[in-house]
């Protein structure tokens, strides 16, 4: 190149790279601060949640040509089998078994492959399904993981995500379900396919029916902590049911008429999404224990696959002619789609649910005094991993005025109350662990204990003095407190020596110093009116649930905080 031609490109070029990086910076700074002012626990749900959708649709749209090297090396194995003499000799000797296999696998009849599958996913279903019955009638392990996970779902609960899972929730209500089956029908009704109707009204009545009977029958109380009242049982739910049954049955029968793989993956990954949101607004809105949300989708594909097979039946039986219809038709269906979306629109807008007043609230057992307790009470125990199983035991149980007395002493004694998690406070998590930097208030992962999240948590910097390594303890608001008002709180200590998968942290396996420690501080900073140490639990080895190890001698403080 020419000189003068070099010099020219190459300081226009510069030009515009330095005014890409400064931009970029500007707008990227603006971003930060917009973070830090709208970033919430609920919205690090919500985004999260996306970023899940969007990864999953990513890998069924670029699955595709996977799908077909796969196919493709199947039939080749299928063919070099057949071919090989010994397993011809072998077919030749068994008739009657390899045809009735031959028969089982008839790509050309309904009652080959199609029935086949269709069988075998109708029984595994139903084998899940008589399975979560059970768990939900004799197993108190599944109650106890419900109730924590409603507790988890509740830490999450914000006013704004309420406002958007309430919108996705009506979709599954009767009234909405109701114009969206009238719509349809109408639809496949001017179309000529109404070949899927009777199937679709049997899929959705058989689902509704086992649903009210599986309520009558089961009989299971609503969650404490549901954000409206609702007037019918828990087990299974009814959204999920119908969610899956009818917009399960939409969905096959787009598939169906669709041809290219893009179409389908689309309306799939979709389809699939809807089904899924309906199930998660009845957690998030706690109208519904997770248990309940699973059985309804599991009741609820029974029901599609007895649809999706009588439809497929008919189908056999009475192939319909190829139709396309008019414009007329089509500009008719598309105005029915939109009269319906209006009428969603106005039912949400003037939909006020009875919102339950009593969420969240406790009864309070009155104590003299943290050795009153009784000694076979759970208080005097463990915390929980997500399934019920012990972790780490209480190793205080602390009496202090409130909650804002609790954090004040804690401040005095040198520890610093941890930040909720958020989306800028986990940005600012990874910043200081990724540096080394100082963050004395980075947020702590949750625990359970009494299937409860830990209320508040508190940390204090190591000599390392960055998010890598500090002393941490988190504590849970009880149901006791004292004669004169004073709360009683249970809380454990452990002190972080490094991260495990750039999210969370690795523990010290000696807690007991962890609890020295922090009773050192409180002590030492003159906030201790009287204490006492008794045997909690037996010396314990175990693990929490990232799979630290752990052990302790099983002591536990019991400390009354001075007053103001």
């Amino acid at each position: 190149m020419d000189r003068l031609p070099f010099f020219f490109w190459n300081i226009i070029s510069a030009f515009l790279w330095a005014t890409a990086y400064l931009l970029a910076g500007y707008f990227f700074g603006g971003a930060v601060k917009a973070i830090e002012v709208w970033s919430t626990r609920a919205r690090v749900f919500l985004i999260f949640l996306f970023l899940i959708l969007f990864l999953v649709w990513f890998v069924i749209k670029k699955s595709g040509r996977f799908f077909d090297v796969f196919k493709s090396i199947l039939i080749s194995i299928r063919e070099a089998v057949a071919a090989n003499p010994d397993i011809k000799r072998f077919v030749s000797q068994h008739p009657i078994f390899f045809g009735f296999i031959r028969h089982r696998i008839n790509l050309k009849k309904f009652s080959g492959l199609s029935l086949t599958l269709l069988f075998i996913a109708f029984a595994y279903t139903l084998s899940l399904f008589f399975g979560v019955v059970r768990n939900v009638i004799v197993s108190n392990q599944i109650i106890a993981s419900d109730i924590r996970v409603e507790n988890l779902f509740y830490a999450f609960r914000d006013l704004e995500l309420i406002k958007i899972f309430t919108w996705i929730t009506l979709i599954g209500k009767w009234q909405m379900i109701s114009s969206l089956v009238f719509t349809a029908v109408l639809i496949l009704w001017l179309r000529r396919k109404r070949i899927y109707i009777i199937p679709l009204f049997i899929t959705i009545a058989g689902s509704e029916l086992f649903n009210l009977i599986g309520k009558i029958a089961i009989h299971r109380e609503r969650p404490e902590l549901a954000f409206y009242a609702e007037n019918t049982f828990s087990f299974p739910s009814g959204h999920s049911t119908i969610a899956m049954s009818f917009f399960g049955f939409i969905i096959y029968i787009l598939l169906r008429r669709k041809r290219k793989l893009k179409y389908k993956i689309n309306i799939l990954f979709s389809g699939i999404t809807l089904i899924l949101l309906i199930g998660l607004s009845r957690l998030y809105l706690g109208v519904h224990f997770l248990s309940d949300v699973w059985g309804g989708y599991l009741l609820g594909l029974l029901w599609l696959v007895i649809g999706i097979s009588v439809s497929e039946w008919l189908i056999s039986r009475d192939k319909p002619a190829f139709y396309s219809p008019p414009r007329k038709i089509k500009l008719i269906s598309l105005a029915l789609i939109f009269a319906q979306v209006a009428f969603y629109a106005g039912f949400a807008f003037n939909y006020n649910p009875p919102i339950n007043k009593e969420t969240g609230e406790t009864k309070q057992a009155i104590i003299a005094t943290p050795s009153d307790l009784p000694g076979d009470n759970r208080l005097l125990r463990f915390t929980e991993t997500l399934f019920g199983e012990n972790q780490e035991p209480v190793s205080f149980v602390i009496v202090a005025k409130n909650d804002q007395s609790l954090i004040k002493s804690m401040r005095t004694a040198g520890w610093f109350l941890a930040d909720q998690i958020s989306l800028h406070s986990f940005v600012l998590f990874e910043k200081s662990a990724f540096l080394k930097k100082d963050y004395s208030t980075a947020p702590i992962t949750p625990s359970f204990w009494d299937y409860h999240i830990n209320d508040m948590g508190f940390e204090k910097p190591t000599e390392a003095n960055n998010a890598r390594e500090r002393h941490h303890s988190r504590f849970w608001k009880t149901q006791f407190e004292t004669p004169e008002g004073d709360r009683v709180y249970v809380g454990t200590a452990s002190l972080d020596i490094g991260m495990k998968w750039l999210i969370t942290h690795k523990i010290k396996s000696d807690i007991d110093t962890e609890r020295e420690f922090l009773f050192s501080d409180l002590r030492k900073a003159g906030l201790v009116s009287s204490y006492e140490k008794i045997q909690s639990v037996a010396p314990t080895l175990g693990e929490n649930f990232l799979g630290d190890q752990f052990f302790t001698d099983g002591k536990l403080y019991l400390i009354v905080l001075k007053s103001e």
